[in-house]
Parts: structure tokens; sequence; C-alpha cells
């Protein structure tokens, strides 16, 4: 069953051909780029469009991210990412990106950020209209399934339930 956010945004594009690698899917980098075109509709659809930022010098600052690679995508596939806001605080904003080949199925990729609120001279809160609309952001239903999952140790922390530990030969 698809993950999907209760409230949100939708961000579509293409894959376009100097975005397919050598196994003819589409490269790592690009799911990144495509996440990030997401967020920078999330920006505009908040407030924090490209006026906002020319006038007061804020931003948003991605900290922290994490992508799971779902599902092989082929060239010229239509992409539609939907954008959830998990949560916020005065300056910490954590979102999620479902990205998705046939919207009706499951997500072929997903991301989760953490985002500073960021100024001249750092940090700063959200002004309250940016903090409102991205609160309206956040959704309704429950957090998705992998939200704040870390990748597994490797190695002895790692190891699997029968102690077996697998080792990358040495180069």
């Amino acid at each position: 069953m698809a993950e999907r956010p209760g409230s949100g945004l939708v961000h579509t594009d293409t894959v376009r051909p100097e975005w397919i690698d050598y196994n003819g899917h589409l490269s790592e980098p690009y799911y990144v780029l495509v996440f990030g075109d997401a967020t920078t509709a999330l920006m505009e659809r908040t407030g924090m469009d490209a006026a906002y930022r020319a006038a007061t010098g804020c931003s948003l600052y991605t900290v922290e991210a994490h992508v799971r690679y779902l599902a092989e995508i082929g060239p010229d596939a239509p992409l539609t990412v939907r954008t959830r806001v998990l949560g916020r605080d005065a300056k910490r904003l954590r979102l999620w990106h479902e990205l998705y080949v046939d919207p009706a199925g499951a997500p072929s990729a997903t991301e989760e950020l953490m985002c500073l609120h960021v100024g001249p001279d750092g940090t700063l809160p959200f002004p309250d209209p940016v903090a409102a609309a991205l609160d309206a952001l956040t959704g309704d239903g429950p957090e998705p399934t992998h939200a704040g999952r870390a990748i597994a140790p490797v190695g002895p922390a790692g190891a699997e339930p029968d102690g077996t530990v697998v080792r990358r030969p040495p180069t």
C-alpha cells in the first residue's frame, strides 16, 4: 500500500534523456534534483518565493537528507512528487517527499529532509505567514512508516541473527 500524505503539495516533472545512467534508468543524482525541485515548489507555495528570498536573504537550508530508492525509473517517465510537512518548530522544518511514476501505485523513491530557515546571520524563526502555510501542509494522518528511519549498521553491530558478519574484501 502506498503511503499518502493527508494534505500536501504535488510537483510534476518528466525524466529527461540526460538523466539516464549507463544502466538505462534514472541516475541517482536526478532523484535528488527532482526532490530539490519539489522543495522549491514548497517554498514557492508557502511564501518563501524568489521575492521573499531577495527581500529577506532568507531561505531553506538542508542539513540532513535520507533517500530511499525503491524502484527503477526509465526514460521519459512522468514523475509526481507528493510533499508533506512532518513537523516544524520555530526554525526547523522536517519534510517528506514521495516520488511516483504511477500516482496510483507505490512510490518509486522517498526523501526525508531536515531543513533550517536561514538568513544572512544564521538561523531565524519562520515569519508567521510562512509558518501558517507550512502548518497547512502537515498531513492529518500517521507519519509514513519509514520516516525517521536510519541506515542499519554493517559489521559486528549489524551482524546477521546467527552472528555472521559480512565484510568487504580488502582493497
